[in-house]
């Protein structure tokens, strides 16, 4: 395999890495500053209230999200990975 095609690989998987998990931190971010505008606007600092919106929120993305985390691994791999696996 030479360096180009590994690098192609790298980059391809790399950017799959990003995908997959931009909705994931979409959700905690956009958790976390309705969180922290609700904190700043009501004077309550409770360090629960920071965690449980962010986990919830981040579990029902990733519920949604679920089949086209899936999908997008399972191509990526049927596509890149395995033929080389497969070629040598």
């Amino acid at each position: 395999m030479s360096d180009v095609v590994f690098f192609d690989i790298m980059r391809q998987g790399l950017w799959l890495a990003v995908m997959i998990s931009a909705p994931l931190l979409g959700a905690a971010l956009l958790a976390g500053v309705t969180v922290g505008l609700f904190q700043a606007l009501t004077s309550v600092q409770e360090m629960t209230l920071t965690f449980v919106p962010k986990v919830l929120s981040m579990l029902v993305v990733f519920w949604v999200s679920m089949s086209f985390m899936s999908g997008a691994l399972v191509e990526y791999f049927r596509a890149q990975i395995i033929p080389l696996v497969i070629g040598g």
